[in-house]
């Protein structure tokens, strides 16, 4: 009688292992998951979305918060190939930072998955993430429209994530179609107390600006804030980027506040959680899975 095989899946500490012949169901799976933050609406969905599925699954999940610590993200993703994880669900605190704990991970056979950040010049089994520069793309032409093709427009910008670098270029790739508009200020403002102070640079050293777009929801949100103080919100038009409820309605609610680009985490998380497990039972999954953002403006 041949000896079994038996098969380790370990997520932030917690390990199982199963017979070979068990392992052909999604039962026997643990996948582990390092999250950017839980400090954002957004991240709250998905990671509540990927437990969801995985409950749906049988598959058992336990998520690490990195805190946009890039230490901590590579120390998470260290422990999980210490422990032979069977697949790693990564939104990377540093898209390129996270490069050589991942080329380890891969190294040791570890699949791993990107959700809505991804790692550049890492080969992951598939990223699921909102077709970031389409969105981009959306954002530059409602610009253009409530601007009427014309005016000076400041980026607040998150340099070092992947996804933000995609939507910045989309705006920007959709308005050089309108000669009359310009970017006149690009600056990182990840937090909102840092996208405040950003925002108020940008309109202090350009007088004329007209425009702000905000990388995600607390960038825009703090924009909105440092137009009002300086008393500029009926001249200085904001968008943003996410789409969260507290977005949302301040779009509803400040005449300035023009619209938000809308990514859904809760269908992001969960086919991050499908697709994982689709790639531990040896099907087939595309490399780049895009989940569409919408436009989300005044009703």
């Amino acid at each position: 009688m041949k000896a079994s095989k038996f098969f380790r899946l370990v997520v932030a500490g917690i390990s199982l292992s199963v017979g070979a012949a068990q392992v052909a169901h999604a039962e026997t799976y643990t996948i582990g998951a390092s999250l950017l933050t839980q400090q954002h609406p957004f991240y709250i969905l998905l990671a509540n979305a990927m437990k969801q599925q995985a409950q749906k699954d049988n598959v058992k999940l336990q998520v690490s918060i990195a805190n946009q610590d890039l230490n901590k993200q590579i120390s998470d993703v260290e422990d999980f190939i210490t422990k032979r994880v069977n697949a790693i669900i990564l939104s990377p605190v540093d898209s390129k930072g996270v490069k050589a704990a991942l080329l380890k991970a891969q190294k040791a056979g570890i699949p791993v998955i990107t959700v809505d950040i991804s790692a550049p010049g890492i080969d992951v089994a598939s990223h699921v993430a909102t077709d970031n520069y389409a969105g981009g793309v959306l954002a530059g032409e409602l610009m253009a429209k409530v601007l009427n093709g014309k005016g000076e427009v400041g980026v607040i910008d998150y340099p070092t994530v992947q996804s933000v670098v995609d939507r910045v270029n989309g705006f920007k790739k959709a308005l050089e179609k309108y000669p009359g508009m310009k970017i006149v200020s690009v600056q990182p403002g990840v937090t909102r107390a840092e996208a405040l102070t950003a925002s108020q640079n940008m309109l202090q050293a350009n007088p004329n600006l007209s425009g702000i777009f905000g990388f995600g929801d607390d960038a825009a949100l703090a924009a909105v804030v440092a137009t009002k103080s300086a008393r500029v919100a009926d001249r200085v038009k904001v968008i943003g980027f996410d789409g969260m409820e507290e977005a949302r309605n301040a779009v509803d609610k400040e005449p300035n506040f023009v619209g938000v680009i809308r990514q859904y985490p809760d269908k992001m998380g969960a086919t991050a959680v499908e697709t994982a497990v689709k790639v531990l039972k040896g099907e087939k999954v595309e490399k780049l899975t895009p989940i569409v953002p919408g436009v989300y403006t005044r009703p």
